[in-house]
């Protein structure tokens, strides 16, 4: 018997839709990508706008009446100020105008000057999976690279990832978790698009301002605002599960300061990866 005393990476089995075998080894599936390094607005998470509302104003009573009193007041009061009567509604709008701009960017940018459609390059990264069964990934154009379809250079509009001109539009927020994150020179230039959304208020934040609550707070508050709730420090450990680090200084502002970090300088952290990610990068704690 042959021990090697290692054990590789594995993941839990999701289910994809089966397409077609082509070859003795080779099954199709059908398998979403989520875009890495972005969030945008939920259009449906949630439920309907009233429902959405009722959760978002069941997680604001709680943060008021004392249930949620583990959390620092700083993050309560952050929160209460933003669950406005329409919040539920402008963030599940912004979600569906964002899949429009999706939708066209994508339309518009794979269609060649003759008329084809290019196919979509994938590139996947980091984790590789994520726990809903997406491949996180870049998407872009394809360009086949032969004479016909030669690739712009670097520095091409061309070239730019959907991910990215998300971000420059101001359809999606900068959502960049370790350790799928981009080379320096792509951070960068992901970083100063988002800064730059951010301040001209482009895309949602032109349609329904700052205080638009942005993905990753929008789902944190519906899970503070179910219905049945059994023990608030679990709602808590749901909703927020993941460090903050503010780009500017490096310096970790914890679970529960991201929101003194303004959006496009924020660094994510999986709190069960942290240990790990002091190691990798020059972050302060």
């Amino acid at each position: 018997m042959i021990d090697l005393d290692f054990v590789g990476p594995s993941r839990p089995a999701n289910d994809y839709k089966f397409v077609e075998v082509t070859d003795g080894d080779t099954p199709k599936i059908e398998m979403s990508i989520r875009m890495v390094s972005i969030d945008t607005p939920e259009s449906h998470y949630g439920g309907n706008p009233p429902t959405a509302q009722a959760a978002l104003e069941r997680t604001k009573a709680r943060l008021q009446d004392g249930t949620y009193d583990a959390l620092p007041q700083h993050l309560r009061d952050y929160l209460i100020s933003r669950i406005t009567p329409d919040a539920a509604l402008h963030h599940l709008t912004a979600g569906q105008l964002a899949a429009e701009a999706h939708k066209v960017m994508v339309k518009t940018r794979q269609t060649r000057q003759n008329g084809t459609q290019r196919k979509m390059a994938v590139v996947a990264t980091g984790e590789l999976v994520e726990g809903h069964g997406r491949l996180l990934a870049y998407t872009a154009p394809w360009f086949s690279g032969g004479a016909s379809d030669p690739l712009p250079p670097r520095d091409d509009p061309k070239r730019r990832t959907f991910n990215l001109d998300m971000v420059a539009l101001g359809w999606a927020a900068t959502f960049v978790i370790y350790p799928s994150i981009p080379p320096a020179f792509d951070l960068n230039l992901l970083l100063d698009e988002a800064a730059t959304a951010w301040r001209e208020k482009r895309g949602a934040w032109a349609h329904f301002g700052p205080d638009l609550l942005l993905g990753y707070e929008y789902r944190a508050c519906i899970k503070l605002g179910t219905q049945h709730l059994d023990d608030p420090a679990d709602a808590i450990a749901e909703a927020y599960q993941r460090v903050c680090v503010d780009l500017r200084t490096l310096t970790e502002v914890g679970l529960y300061g991201y929101h003194e970090v303004p959006p496009p300088d924020r660094l994510w952290i999986w709190a069960t990866d942290l240990d790990q990610a002091r190691k990798d990068l020059p972050i302060k704690h």
